[in-house]
């Protein structure tokens, strides 16, 4: 961090902790223009990098939880592959908007393009790793369009990835489009199948994404509106890690807690029929 950001960091926080010089805080700067990537002020840097960092280690936790769950291959693989990219999700942000806060002064600019670009293509790879332990799971009674959906929706980040690769910062909306159009259409596949359909986590983290979009486009009209943002893509990555961990690595996924559980099993059933021959008698 170079001696200016540093001064006005100390400049920022001391207005904040002082509750009546509040209204001197620069919460938010204009509005981008088309084609430009949005300035936030130095109270957003800090809360852009706060409200992702503080997820990296729960994230990490997260990942070799599902791992330690795992009980066959396909499960193990996709552990990895969700799981990494929970991790990245929040790292590749956090060290971005770390970056752009203690270069903002035209340092590093190379750099700061490079991660962005990463922290933007970040959101097509996790969208499409979230999917990958259900397409990736067992076959499911009625199941048609899994198989299908298991390389679509790679497909579909890599062409997004592609896409906002070559029109950075350019037609937002669009870019935007493509997040709900990959982020809706291969969740109404796993949705519409009977084994998950009544998932309520899959449903309130779907919602989450979706309310959290109006802040993502809302930089310069809301205050700390990307910091928020974030905020709602932890919110909504925590209720399909929830979901996942529940329903496709439940505890008995451990072949010992399994066993337990089939001996638990063998001996109730045991009882059942003492209990039912003493009544006969």
């Amino acid at each position: 961090m170079d001696g200016s950001s540093q001064h006005q960091f100390n400049v920022a926080i001391k207005k904040i902790l002082q509750m009546h010089r509040l209204k001197e805080v620069k919460w938010k700067n204009e509005k981008a223009c088309a084609h430009e990537a949005y300035v936030p002020t130095f109270v957003e840097h800090v809360a852009n990098v706060f409200t992702h960092g503080i997820w990296i280690v729960p994230a990490l936790l997260g990942a070799l939880e599902l791992i330690e769950r795992a009980s066959t291959k396909p499960k193990l693989f996709s552990a990895i592959i969700y799981g990494t990219s929970l991790l990245l999700l929040f790292t590749v942000s956090t060290v971005f908007h770390s970056i752009h806060y203690c270069f903002h002064n035209g340092k590093l600019v190379h750099l700061k393009d490079v991660l962005h670009r990463c922290d933007r293509a970040m959101i097509y790879v996790f969208i499409a790793a979230t999917y990958f332990p259900w397409l990736n799971h067992e076959p499911v009674q009625g199941d048609v369009l899994l198989p299908t959906m298991r390389i679509l929706v790679w497909i579909m980040a890599a062409v997004g990835i592609l896409y906002q690769q070559i029109f950075h910062e350019r037609y937002k909306w669009l870019e935007t489009t493509f997040y709900v159009i990959m982020g809706i259409g291969p969740s109404i596949a796993i949705v519409g199948i009977d084994d998950y359909n009544n998932i309520l986590e899959l449903k309130l983290g779907g919602l989450a994404y979706l309310l959290g979009i109006v802040f993502f486009k809302s930089d310069g009209r809301i205050p700390c509106a990307h910091a928020i943002w974030h905020l709602f893509v932890a919110t909504g990555a925590g209720f399909h890690y929830l979901a996942i961990l529940h329903h496709l690595y439940p505890d008995s996924d451990s072949p010992i807690l399994a066993s337990g559980e089939r001996l638990y099993n063998i001996l109730a059933a045991s009882d059942h029929h003492i209990v039912e021959s003493h009544t006969e008698f």
